[in-house]
């Protein structure tokens, strides 16, 4: 199973954690949990992030029913729960087709 695979079925079985940054910004954006989870059954993996200091997690497109787009930064699954670390709409002045940096962010 890919490292993706593990974080979708975790989160798709609600074993997954908010950071208190990420609970901020899902009120803010006004992004739930159902949210989450959709946008996580069509996700991709964008960047990886193996190094991190504060432990390996990575970046995630994925799309709700509703084709609202998230980006997704997450912890490896090593733990029993997948912590959120932010996610928010991307915008796009700042990703190219939601998936690439563009050299204005």
């Amino acid at each position: 199973m890919s490292l993706l695979d593990e974080i979708c079925a975790k989160i798709g079985n609600w074993q997954f954690e908010l950071s208190r940054h990420a609970t901020n910004q899902s009120i803010i954006r006004r992004i739930t949990m159902q949210e989450i989870r959709e946008a996580i059954e069509t996700c991709e993996m964008l960047e990886d992030y193996p190094e991190d200091k504060y432990g390996p997690s990575c970046l995630i497109l994925g799309f709700t029913k509703s084709k609202r787009p998230l980006h997704i930064q997450c912890s490896y699954p090593s733990r029993p729960l997948v912590k959120i670390i932010t996610l928010y709409e991307p915008d796009p002045l700042q990703w190219i087709d939601l998936k690439i940096r563009s050299k204005n962010a």
